[in-house]
């Protein structure tokens, strides 16, 4: 008998596990014509802005040892756009559809998530990674307090859809911090955003990046990102979504065993456009050679 590996997830029915992370599956559709997207348990969209972003001029991606770092700078049309053109096209995917969304005040975000909330999304991830610019440009994630509020507003104007909140390792507490969105209204967690890096150009002798600072991500951040997440688990009662590193099937599980319901895969699809199908089929076989039937049996083990 093949292994359950089916969950629900905040209300939503997912046939498996991983997810296609925010920023690293276009919407989807883009890798139908090089995989069963129909196979995920669910795709993320990118990000998502009110009145979309043209992204960051410059240099925006740089490969570093086992890494990614990037400066897309949210690059999207915008939440409208979104709702009339790209979700209806996401809907045929058979998968749960969550939409990420990001902002640079309280006030956008209240906005994009009531457009969201009322939209045919199954779930919304709120990006609190994005800076305040009312604060001086620092992140909504680094400050509980911050958290707290734009969350909380955030779950008053999103009545219908389950809020997942997408946490930045750059936080001054990820414990505090996860507990803050916890009770201010979230639903779930998903964590690890990118951690903030720096790279230099040598030859130009001057930064890599015209922002100066990146997000770096990929198989280099897995063994912190799957610290957080074990602290995380181990301090809420929502479900967590794992993510940060994921290139195999055992990554994959080593998350769940650190207590993820789920976990999305990033960085790793531009290594391989299908890696996630590679993902879930190790899974499985990993599962079949230990006789574990279902991913509740070796969750949060740890």
């Amino acid at each position: 008998m093949r292994p359950d590996l089916s969950l629900n997830l905040c209300g939503c029915g997912l046939k498996n596990p991983v997810i296609a992370a925010s920023g690293t599956f276009g919407y989807g559709v883009e890798y139908s014509g090089v995989m069963e997207v129909s196979k995920l348990g669910g795709v993320c969209s990118k990000g998502l802005t009110m009145g979309g972003k043209a992204g960051n001029q410059g240099e925006r991606l740089y490969e570093t040892p086992s890494g990614l770092m990037n400066s897309i700078g949210l690059e999207n049309p915008g939440v409208g756009h979104f709702i009339e053109h790209e979700l209806p096209q996401m809907k045929k995917l058979g998968v749960c559809v969550i939409a990420n969304l990001g902002g640079g005040t309280v006030e956008s975000y209240e906005e994009g998530a009531a457009l969201l909330d009322a939209a045919d999304v199954d779930m919304i991830e709120l990006n609190i990674s994005c800076p305040n610019v009312k604060a001086g440009g620092i992140a909504y994630g680094i400050k509980a307090c911050s958290a707290r509020e734009v969350v909380g507003r955030v779950r008053a104007v999103c009545r219908h859809k389950p809020l997942m909140v997408k946490l930045s390792p750059n936080a001054e507490n990820i414990v505090e911090m996860a507990l803050a969105c916890q009770e201010a209204g979230a639903d779930a967690l998903s964590l690890v955003n990118t951690f903030q890096a720096f790279a230099v150009d040598l030859h130009k002798r001057k930064p890599v990046f015209e922002n100066g600072y990146a997000g770096l991500s990929g198989p280099a951040i897995k063994p912190i990102a799957l610290r957080m997440v074990h602290q995380v688990c181990k301090s809420v009662t929502v479900p967590v979504v794992g993510l940060g590193g994921i290139v195999t099937g055992h990554d994959a599980l080593e998350f769940i065993m650190a207590g993820a319901a789920a976990v999305q895969v990033g960085t790793a699809n531009f290594m391989k456009p299908d890696v996630t199908l590679d993902i879930l089929r190790q899974m499985e076989a990993w599962m079949e050679a230990e006789g574990v039937a279902s991913l509740d049996e070796i969750r949060n083990i740890l």
